[in-house]
């Protein structure tokens, strides 16, 4: 009879403790503009299944992975691949990546020009200055044929990387949320493309736009400790599911390419 009680004591006490589990909101991270769309859609299917999400939007891109690793937040969605990589790398972070999330393209974008062919010698391009989006934008802009790369060019690719510069472009290295900022006084500038729509600019009207081979589709992320956390991997399998894929492609149009 003791034996008795005490199972049901137990079932009682992780039945409750999966019940405040639920009951406590996700937290999820992710950087200002459509990708925190896409987790508020989310975040109405998980709701019928009786997890709560908050989603909470950053404007620094180093503070979604501070706050997951200090606790603040169960997972974030905002980062590609090598930007995380690097990341880690520099502040030692506890983060791995679980799942693929969406390619979310970057995109060159002028005022005056129409094309690329009409920048003109020594024209003046602005670039993200975060390792990693420097080197993508120079990937564009190689596969564009502004520049050429030197052999073996890599994620982590520099200025210092340019083999060829037929146009003698100048290259300027702002912040990334600066960039829409410089159109006023650059040639042309390479936004991704969270910033380019909270800026108002239109990525179908772009020179040029990543598409869905990009190697720099978003990640999420979590700490190790909480890779196998039931909660967030139902969250996260709701994200990638058909009714997710369909708002995507319905309400951005193409601009966003989801990866499943």
């Amino acid at each position: 009879m003791k034996r008795i009680l005490v199972s049901a004591a137990l079932a009682v006490g992780l039945l409750s403790a999966a019940t405040a589990a639920l009951a406590t909101p996700l937290k999820l991270g992710v950087s200002a503009g459509p990708y925190g769309e896409i987790l508020e859609f989310t975040a109405k299917l998980a709701a019928k299944e009786g997890i709560e999400a908050k989603v909470i939007e950053f404007t620094d891109w180093n503070m979604p992975n501070a706050a997951l690793q200090a606790g603040d937040i169960d997972a974030n969605n905002f980062q590609h691949q090598p930007f995380l990589d690097n990341q880690i790398k520099q502040r030692g972070y506890d983060i791995v990546p679980v799942a693929k999330s969406v390619v979310v393209p970057m995109g060159v974008y002028a005022k005056k020009a129409q094309s690329l062919s009409d920048l003109k010698p020594g024209a003046t391009i602005s670039l993200p200055n975060d390792p990693t989006n420097g080197a993508r934008a120079l990937f564009l802009l190689a596969k564009a044929g502004v520049i050429g790369l030197k052999d073996g060019a890599g994620l982590g690719t520099t200025i210092a990387d340019i083999a060829s510069n037929p146009k003698n472009v100048k290259f300027v290295e702002l912040d990334a949320a600066q960039l829409p900022r410089s159109l006023d006084d650059v040639d042309a500038s390479v936004i991704t493309l969270n910033y380019a729509v909270l800026a108002g600019l239109d990525p179908k009207k772009s020179l040029l736009l990543e598409d869905d081979q990009s190697k720099w589709h978003l990640v999420w992320a979590v700490r190790k400790d909480r890779i196998e956390d039931p909660t967030i991997k139902r969250f996260i399998a709701l994200y990638r599911s058909p009714e997710v894929r369909q708002f995507v492609e319905t309400r951005f149009n193409g601009t966003i390419i989801p990866t499943w």
